[in-house]
C-alpha cells in the first residue's frame, strides 16, 4: 500500500490514541469530514485501521505486525527523537546489540557520530546504517534472512550472539501490556530478543508511546527485566507505577 502523507499522519494519530471519531481526525487535521471518510475507507480496506459507527481503532490482531515500510513511517518523528535520546546517552567506546525493529533502526542513524563501538546485530538495515561509520565496529549475526524486513533469527543467531556479553542491549518491542510485560509477534524474533537480553549487562527498551496498551502474542520480557525505557510521551496509567515497582528509569524524549 503507497500512502500518502496525510494518511501517515492520520494512522499516526489513531495509533497514538487507540481510537478516533472521524470528526476529531477532521478537526486534528484540518481537513474535511469527507475527506477522512475516504482515508479511513481506504485504509480499513487495506486491514490497517478497524472501523467502527462514527470512528475508527487500532486493529486488535495480537499475530501479526504491520509491514515493515509502514511501520518505518508511522510516528517517525518520536522514533527519531527517542533515537536521539538514547544516542545522547550512549557512551563512546562502547559495546552494543541493536535488535530488529524500527525505532532500533533509528537510533543507527543516531550513533553515526559516535566513536569507538563495537555494535553486533541481527538486523541488517542497522548494519548498513553502521558500516557508514567508520568509527563503529559492525558485528553481523549469522542465521536466515527474513525477507520482510531483512531481519537475522533462528537458532544459529541466538548460539553466535551468546559468544558475546556486551554493555548495553538496545531493543525494541510491539507492544507493552497492563501486566508489566514486554511482548512481540514473531516467535522466532522473540527468542533472539531474549538471547540479547541475557547476554548484556544493561537493557535499554525504546518504544514509542503507541506500544503501551499494545497487545502482541509472544512475551518477551517483563518490565523488571528491563533497565531503562526511551519513549516519546508519558506513559499512561498504570505503566508509572510498574516502572516504579520494577525499577525502570523512565526517559521521555524532549520535542525540539
Amino acid at each position: 500500500m503507497n500512502s500518502n502523507p496525510r494518511q501517515i499522519r492520520l494512522l499516526d494519530t489513531v495509533r497514538g490514541r487507540g481510537s478516533a471519531t472521524v470528526e476529531q481526525l477532521a478537526e486534528m487535521l484540518g481537513v474535511t469530514l469527507q475527506t477522512v471518510r475516504r482515508d479511513v475507507q481506504r485504509l480499513a480496506d487495506d486491514g490497517l485501521l478497524a472501523r467502527f459507527h462514527g470512528g475508527v481503532r487500532v486493529p486488535s490482531s495480537t499475530t501479526e505486525n504491520l509491514g515493515h515500510r509502514l511501520r518505518e513511517s508511522l510516528n517517525a518523528d518520536g522514533k527519531a527523537r527517542i533515537a536521539r535520546a538514547v544516542a545522547a546517552q550512549v557512551p563512546n567506546d562502547c559495546s552494543l546489540i541493536l535488535n530488529i525493529g524500527t525505532t532500533t533502526e533509528a537510533i543507527a542513524k543516531a550513533l553515526l557520530r559516535h566513536t569507538g563501538l563495537r555494535v553486533i546485530t541481527n538486523n541488517l538495515h542497522v548494519a548498513n546504517i553502521l558500516a557508514d561509520n567508520p568509527d563503529c565496529e559492525v558485528i553481523v549475526a549469522g542465521g536466515a534472512v527474513r525477507a520482510r524486513d531483512r531481519a537475522i533469527v533462528g537458532e544459529a543467531t541466538m548460539d553466535f550472539i551468546r559468544q558475546f556479553k556486551v554493555d548495553i542491549a538496545l531493543i525494541g518491542c510491539s507492544g507493552i501490556e497492563a501486566d508489566g510485560t514486554v511482548r512481540d509477534f514473531d516467535l522466532r524474533e522473540v527468542k533472539v530478543a531474549q538471547t540479547i537480553v541475557a547476554q548484556a549487562r544493561e537493557v535499554w527498551l525504546a518504544a514509542d508511546a503507541s506500544k503501551f496498551n499494545r497487545p502482541a502474542m509472544v512475551q518477551l520480557a517483563e518490565l523488571a527485566q528491563i533497565d531503562r525505557l526511551f519513549t516519546d510521551a508519558a506513559p499512561p496509567a498504570p505503566f508509572p507505577a510498574l516502572l516504579e515497582r520494577a525499577q525502570v528509569r523512565l526517559e521521555i524524549a524532549d520535542k525540539p
